[in-house]
């Protein structure tokens, strides 16, 4: 049996402002439907992706800016960092896990720079929404067997 994810709940506190901030990352903008004051889902998908995200009114009992750790998937990591920062994003430094495995909560153990071999799935970079729910971007340019 197949199973893909499709959505995932994002939790805002002001719709309008997280609606105006996807969609300047470049996100589509694919649902914006009001059924009244306590009731507003708007569902938004990143640009080659066939999972989206959906932020609303009444969709979640999850504290605004909860989330972390949301991951976008990029074949070149400087070139999306350049991207976002030139659409007003703040993103964070490249950086890899000091470790040389996947990045740890919040900033412990980041490494400046990119992967030292640019290994896939080991070089990140790091921008949060206006609630401060937490995305990261990692490179992979080839994926893993069976991925």
């Amino acid at each position: 049996m197949d199973m893909k994810l499709e959505v995932v709940v994002v939790p805002v506190a002001d719709v309008d402002r997280a609606k105006r901030f996807y969609e300047t990352l470049g996100w589509r903008m694919d649902i914006d439907h009001v059924a009244d004051d306590d009731f507003r889902v708007v569902q938004l998908t990143p640009p080659g992706s066939d999972a989206s995200i959906i932020i609303g009114t009444g969709i979640t009992a999850a504290a605004p800016g909860s989330l972390e750790g949301l991951q976008l998937v990029v074949d070149d990591i400087a070139a999306a960092r350049d991207a976002l920062v030139g659409r007003g994003i703040e993103v964070s430094d490249l950086f890899h896990d000091a470790g040389g495995v996947f990045h740890h909560a919040g900033t412990q153990g980041r490494a400046p720079g990119p992967d030292p071999g640019r290994g896939d799935y080991g070089s990140f970079a790091s921008f949060s929404d206006p609630d401060g729910n937490g995305w990261l971007l990692q490179e992979v340019r080839t994926r893993a067997p069976g991925r």
